[in-house]
């Protein structure tokens, strides 16, 4: 029998996906927040961890897509896997590739597609990052590079896993804790999150109905309190994770800039309610090791505290930069905080004066949560206040 290096390598890939034990089973809970962070940056309302099995496509991690898995035969992810770059299709009824797939010229009606490769610390390529959506768009250079960097997160997490799985075998009572509230976080979200995104799905069908106009205004409220319910739970279960279960170490690196501009885009709501908008001024190329998806959660905690606590015609200011070390500086015109609550702010489930009398939203758990991130990547978080306005700054070690 003549032997083929090609069958050989397919194999070896194939032995690498399973290694990771995620097929066929609850999705991690950090990929499905990864897939959401994506769809948020890039606009899009569909976005996955596509993993590249023998006859199919299992998605490891999920945002606005029904299916659990897919057959390879129309799937646009098996492409990325041998060619092992990212594969941009602008508009899949264009291309003679895509145009015919049930997927496209049926639900969810693909239009656009954008993944980038997973490749494992072995240099299997285990599937693909991606982002969708149901209209032809294009996407820039810097938007590549990010999905790259997401791809490469996705790898980090896949890793994660592994050898988590692997230490339990070992009989490593902290990691069997950890993959116990995995597991736990994983059946919440199933249980509450997927069903309250279906319904979201269906409220934006019902929204974009002609002959429903009138009711319009009563599905834009449920809409929005269904994302809150979402969200609160996500925060509760961040701000309540056992000190004994820490998070995962950081090890892939990415841009602080990329970081910030995830942060941001999780608070468009608030800021697209201000007068006096969010300065920006990030230097390129500042790598930290990170793991995007909670460390923008991080910043976009500290982000919001200075949205909600300073007037919409005041400016607010996030810096960048990597002197000493790399480090974010988020200062706001605000309010400030009085000094002698100054020592509480970390504390759980603290709320200062002013956000109690005001009934300013939330439940006292953003900066325990960022707190808590941040110090996991071995950083820290200080907040300093005066008379008015409050200055947040994250120092991160440098990524080598």
């Amino acid at each position: 029998m003549e032997h083929n290096p090609r069958d050989e390598d397919e194999r070896a890939r194939l032995s690498a996906v399973r290694s990771y034990e995620v097929l066929d089973r609850p999705r991690p809970a950090a990929l499905d927040d990864l897939t959401r962070l994506a769809a948020s940056m890039f606009d899009t309302p569909m976005a996955a961890v596509s993993l590249v099995d023998r006859d199919r496509q299992w998605f490891a991690g999920s945002h606005g897509l029904a299916d659990e898995q897919t057959p390879l035969d129309v799937s646009f992810c098996k492409h990325v896997v041998p060619a092992g770059r990212p594969l941009i299709v602008p508009d899949a009824t264009r291309d003679s590739r895509f145009a015919g797939l049930p997927n496209v010229v049926g639900n969810p009606n693909i239009r656009f597609y954008a993944g980038a490769p997973i490749v494992d610390e072995d240099g299997h390529t285990l599937g693909a990052m991606c982002v969708i959506d149901d209209r032809p768009r294009e996407v820039d250079d810097k938007q590549v590079r990010n999905l790259v960097t997401f791809a490469g997160q996705a790898a980090v997490h896949l890793t994660a896993i592994r050898n988590r799985l692997r230490m339990a075998d070992l009989g490593d009572e902290l990691a069997r804790t950890s993959k116990r509230e995995d597991d736990l976080v994983a059946t919440i979200t199933h249980e509450l999150r997927t069903p309250v995104a279906s319904i979201q799905g269906y409220l934006e069908i019902l929204g974009d109905q002609d002959d429903l106009a009138p009711y319009r205004r009563l599905i834009e409220p449920i809409h929005r309190n269904g994302e809150r319910l979402v969200s609160m739970v996500d925060h509760l279960l961040a701000g309540t994770r056992p000190a004994e279960a820490p998070l995962p170490a950081p090890v892939a690196p990415v841009g602080l800039d990329t970081v910030v501009a995830a942060a941001v885009t999780g608070n468009r709501p608030l800021i697209a309610l201000r007068a006096e908008t969010v300065r920006l001024r990030c230097d390129a190329e500042v790598p930290v090791r990170a793991d995007l998806s909670r460390l923008a959660h991080a910043l976009s905690q500290l982000m919001r505290n200075a949205l909600l606590f300073t007037p919409a015609d005041r400016p607010i200011t996030i810096v960048t930069g990597a002197v000493p070390r790399p480090f974010v500086e988020i200062s706001d015109n605000g309010i400030g905080i009085p000094a002698e609550e100054l020592p509480y702010v970390f504390d759980r489930f603290y709320r200062g004066r002013y956000a109690r009398d005001q009934a300013v939203p939330g439940v006292g758990l953003g900066l325990t949560i960022a707190r808590n991130i941040i110090e996991a990547h071995h950083g820290t978080v200080t907040v300093d206040s005066g008379d008015a306005g409050t200055t947040a700054r994250v120092a991160l070690p440098a990524a080598a």
